[in-house]
Parts: C-alpha cells; sequence; structure tokens
C-alpha cells in the first residue's frame, strides 16, 4: 500500500484511491518546501461524487486526528490534485463517526459524546467541505411541502478562490447526508 494511504479494517484500496495516494507522494518528493509537512499526511478513502455537467467532484477523507496537519498545506495539495485530476474539484472532509442514540436495550455504559452525534457530524462536514472558507451563518428553510433546504453564507473574502467550486460543494453534502444546501457570500456592509 501507498505510505499517505490508511484504510480502515484492512480493505482493499480501489484504483482512485491508490492514484490520489501515489500523487501525494509525488508531491512529496518534488516539492522540498511541502516535504515535512505531508509527510504527516495521510487518505483513509476517496469517493468520486458526480456534480453535473460533465464535472465531477472527489471526496477524500482523512482521519479525524490527522486532520490538523492536513489542513497545514490542504490549499496547496487541493490545487496540485486539481490540476492532476483537470476534470474534478478536490474536497477533504474528516473521517467522523456517528454513534446511534443510546436506547434502553442498547449496551453502551458511557454517555454519547456530543461530538458523534448525526448533527454535529453533519455540521463538522460542512465546515471541512467549505474550508479554507468560513461559515458566517446558517439559515434552514421549510418550504410548505416540508422540503429544508439549508442556505450558508460564506465569508466574502475567499469568493475568488471558492466560487467555481459552488456546485461541488453542494453536491458532495448532498450525496453524503442527503440534505440540500445552498451556499452564498455574505455581503458586508461597508460604513
Amino acid at each position: 500500500m501507498a505510505p499517505h494511504l490508511q484504510k480502515s479494517n484492512g480493505a482493499a484500496p480501489s484504483q482512485l484511491e491508490l492514484n490520489v495516494a501515489q500523487s501525494l507522494t509525488d508531491l512529496e518528493k518534488n516539492s522540498p518546501d511541502l516535504r515535512k509537512d505531508l509527510r504527516a499526511v495521510a487518505i483513509s478513502a476517496v469517493k468520486e461524487i458526480p456534480v453535473g455537467q460533465g464535472k465531477k467532484a472527489l471526496a477524500i477523507f482523512v482521519p479525524v486526528p490527522l486532520l490538523k496537519q492536513t489542513r497545514r498545506v490542504q490549499q496547496r495539495i487541493t490545487r496540485e490534485l486539481e490540476k492532476k485530476f483537470s476534470d474534478s474539484n478536490v474536497v477533504f472532509i474528516a473521517e467522523r463517526r456517528i454513534l446511534p442514540k443510546p436506547t434502553r436495550h442498547s449496551r453502551q455504559t458511557q454517555a454519547r459524546p456530543r461530538s458523534r452525534t448525526l448533527t454535529a457530524v453533519y455540521e463538522k462536514t460542512l465546515e471541512d467541505i467549505v474550508f479554507p472558507s468560513e461559515i458566517s451563518g446558517k439559515r434552514t428553510r421549510v418550504k410548505v411541502d416540508g422540503k429544508k433546504i439549508i442556505k450558508c453564507f460564506l465569508g466574502s473574502k475567499d469568493a475568488t478562490n471558492v466560487e467555481y467550486k459552488l456546485d461541488s460543494f453542494s453536491a458532495v453534502y448532498k450525496h453524503l447526508t442527503g440534505r440540500d444546501v445552498v451556499f452564498e457570500f455574505d455581503v458586508e456592509q461597508s460604513l
């Protein structure tokens, strides 16, 4: 297995996962300024998600303990991987676990941590998808037919870097959580 690939449960990696891991290894070899930071980066899974109009998004999952090291070089890695996989937008997401709600007959002796609830995991997933941009506000709109749409406002300082990826962000979040989300940029008022 490639050094940047850490599959859980000893599962066999797919060809796409091997390609992404090999790209990270090549990037580590070819860029001496990133070598130290890239050594700590590892991926656990890669999913290819169709966005529409022939475009795809690569959702690269990272183990939660390695997320902080990955964030240091994430923008640079994302640019390089988007060059390599030219028809895809790249998104890094931490691989978080959702624990079921404890019932009377479950064998859970400890209380379920807040970070392992469905709501908390979905919130963190949304933050991971839009990184390095920050979420400045959210609204949940419930239509008459009962359909929920989340409107997510992003900071306008990153508009030029992230604007072309907004449809990919929506498609990845919809694929992972089943929830609809619409992204907009926050309009800052100048005094």
